[in-house]
């Protein structure tokens, strides 16, 4: 007589074979001449260019879903795509005054951050894609260097890019200004941002939603909203470890997401300041996020338990 399986044993079945499932992920760095393609098994997930105006960007970025969750402007045109500051370019580093340059913007006699160097490339859980950048002035000086070091990987309801900074005095003290113009950037995709009106919401480590949470200290930051008839978040979260923790925000309802810690003047409307930091030559600092991409909002995202968990990942 054949017996039916307790539904119990199903569901742990099924839990173990998503897990096996998660855990042999395939994650592959694939390096060409200007460009990383990092995918999950086979399929594309983010690549990591070298030269996207005037710095490296990871664009496209393509969410556990399916779909490109950062706006396409302006490498590419989407249909009802808003092309204002084009130089937020799907997720990015940089900053808006270091030694009086701006490296923010694209237009004008604005600095470049320029490729020096893969210093490793490799496929794996995670895979990971270090580089070597130098901050260059209007006329070419540098005026600093940088090592990224972004690790990529997958759950599968969730992925997520662990993203290390190093800012490094290599050519002389190096200050980085108190402005809102900066730093670790992202757009996301039109339909999530708040000024869409179609349901996309910021919200913060600290519950404060939309336009409060500009210029706030938090540890983390989500933005979630509809996609392609599905609700998915961004969250960026701010380790522990790295300068000026808990960064502020400078977050915008048109879709900009941005981890500002050297800005106190702009965001206290001229009641703090001091917002910046001059490093010595030789000296460094290291800035430490992780970007969630997952589905729902905050908190069928699990954003506060994905924070607790990175909070207490080793430096």
């Amino acid at each position: 007589m054949l017996r039916r399986a307790s539904p119990y044993l199903v569901a742990i079945a099924a839990f173990c074979s998503c897990a096996t499932a998660c855990l042999s992920a395939e994650i592959t760095a694939e390096r060409s001449a200007d460009r990383v393609v990092v995918k999950i098994d086979g399929q594309l997930f983010t690549e990591y260019l070298i030269r996207c105006g005037t710095k490296p960007a990871l664009w496209p970025i393509i969410g556990p879903t399916g779909e490109r969750m950062t706006r396409d402007y302006p490498m590419a045109k989407r249909a009802g795509e808003k092309t204002d500051h084009p130089h937020q370019r799907s997720l990015w580093f940089s900053h808006g005054l270091v030694n009086g340059v701006n490296f923010w913007i694209e237009q004008g006699r604005c600095g470049t951050i320029r490729h020096i160097e893969f210093t490793r490339v490799a496929s794996g859980k995670p895979a990971i894609i270090a580089t070597r950048n130098a901050w260059l002035d209007p006329d070419g000086r540098k005026v600093c260097e940088d090592h990224r070091d972004f690790r990529f990987d997958t759950d599968g309801d969730s992925r997520w890019i662990d993203v290390d900074i190093a800012l490094k005095a290599t050519d002389g003290p190096v200050t980085f200004g108190d402005t809102k113009e900066g730093a670790f950037g992202m757009r996301v995709v039109e339909s999530i941002s708040v000024d869409a009106k179609l349901g996309g919401k910021m919200i913060n480590s600290r519950g404060q939603i939309d336009n409060a949470a500009w210029g706030q200290p938090a540890e983390w930051i989500d933005y979630h909203g509809p996609l392609a008839g599905k609700t998915v978040g961004i969250a960026i979260l701010n380790h522990p470890s790295s300068f000026q923790y808990p960064t502020r925000w400078h977050a915008r309802p048109y879709g900009l997401l941005a981890a500002n810690p050297f800005c106190l003047n702009d965001f206290t409307s001229g009641k703090l300041s001091g917002g910046g930091k001059t490093l010595s030559s030789g000296e460094s600092l290291t800035l430490r996020y992780r970007v969630l991409l997952h589905r729902g909002d905050q908190r069928e995202g699990r954003v506060s338990e994905a924070f607790s968990a990175y909070s207490k990942e080793a430096k």
